[in-house]
């Protein structure tokens, strides 16, 4: 599994998306609850970014129609979205951020 540095770690602040872009993937980067997730930034219901949503419980919520994805699964756990995003291995390494491209669901 090949790793990609996303971001640095200083620049996440906690349960606040952060938007990467890796080899023409959109991603959300989110710290909370001790840890950090990557997710894909495209809601499945509508064409609009997670990571202008908040985060909550280790979800985040589309702030478009209230969509809300586990950051761990990618699994929506509300309506209108009925569909899971895509979620990525994520390691830390000092102050970087890397993520794998590599689907994990």
């Amino acid at each position: 599994m090949t790793f990609v540095r996303a971001c640095g770690l200083s620049e996440l602040e906690e349960d606040t998306p952060k938007r990467v872009e890796l080899d023409g993937t959109p991603l959300s980067i989110v710290q909370t609850e001790g840890e950090v997730f990557a997710i894909h930034d495209i809601c499945s219901h509508a064409n609009v970014s997670l990571s202008e949503g908040e985060v909550d419980d280790c979800h985040i919520e589309c702030w478009l129609h209230g969509s809300r994805f586990d950051l761990r699964s990618g699994k929506p756990d509300s309506l209108p979205a009925t569909r899971p995003v895509p979620v990525y291995p994520v390691k830390i390494e000092g102050d970087d951020v890397l993520v794998s491209l590599t689907q994990e669901s």
